[in-house]
């Protein structure tokens, strides 16, 4: 349980990022834990706004295959890089906000394809993942440019296309990202750019399709101001949703998808997710 309880405390305190990344480390904790059951109950409530690690939680209950499970994450990631790089163009503009790992292998992907594309990135209060981003893609010789987040209008001004990450999709074709990205793909939406969200369709949450909604997050006041006035009331939500209409795809290891038309792949793909 020592084990255990440390990763589910590196998940709560965003020491492991990234939902494809807190589903792997949590497949991985279950893999080496005595009580398998007791295990799966843990990890699945370790942070409220994800799907894919709850569903890797009930793909393990239903199978028990822990390897298969991660085998599957890593040819969907390969499949999503692929296809999400063939979106970024020579000499193009890519603006992202946050940080995902998946956005991250596209753009690598990209790079090692031959192109040559330049990436703006806002640093993601109040925790600055965005500057995750921009390191690493700085140190794999890929050209960006940092942004505050209230600068996003500016970051975007001549991008070619906007690139997000997931944390959940819903049934309704809704992606559930990091907060900002609902303004900010709006504003993009208004500009003309074309919004994409990568996301392994594990992160889909089937409880959607029966009424229930996503809960969002909502994170420490002390992660915005550790030593805040009396009398004033901080909100800290993590994630915000982003509405279909906003989303031009979502780049999976199914292809690129119109939102709504996930959910018929996932049907067809993956019956044991909609299973009570």
């Amino acid at each position: 349980m020592k084990s255990l309880s440390a990763v589910v405390g590196r998940i709560k305190e965003l020491k492991i990022q990234g939902a494809e990344e807190v589903a792997i480390t949590a497949v991985n904790a279950w893999k080496g834990a005595k009580d398998k059951k007791l295990a799966a109950e843990v990890l699945e409530q370790a942070r409220p706004t994800e799907p894919m690690l709850r569903n890797a939680m009930k793909y393990l209950r239903i199978y028990g295959n822990p390897d298969r499970f991660l085998d599957m994450v890593e040819k969907g990631r390969q499949r999503i890089s692929l296809y999400g790089s063939r979106l970024i163009k020579n000499d193009s503009i890519v603006y992202t906000h946050c940080h995902s790992s998946t956005v991250e292998s596209i753009l690598k992907r990209s790079k090692d394809s031959g192109r040559d594309f330049e990436v703006h990135v806002t640093e993601t209060r109040p925790l600055f993942q965005g500057r995750i981003t921009a390191a690493h893609l700085s140190k794999y010789h890929i050209k960006v440019k940092m942004f505050v987040d209230s600068a996003a209008m500016y970051a975007m001004k001549d991008a070619d296309v906007m690139l997000i990450g997931s944390d959940a999709i819903t049934s309704d074709g809704e992606v559930v990202n990091k907060i900002g990205s609902r303004l900010f793909a709006k504003i993009a939406s208004e500009m003309g750019i074309p919004v994409y969200a990568a996301a392994d369709s594990l992160k889909f949450d089937p409880m959607t399709k029966y009424g229930f909604t996503e809960r969002i997050e909502r994170r420490s006041e002390r992660e915005v101001w550790p030593n805040k006035p009396r009398g004033v009331e901080i909100v800290n939500p993590a994630f915000e949703v982003v509405p279909s209409e906003y989303v031009e795809g979502v780049i999976t290891e199914f292809g690129i998808l119109k939102p709504d038309a996930l959910v018929t792949e996932l049907e067809r793909n993956y019956a044991w997710m909609f299973e009570k």
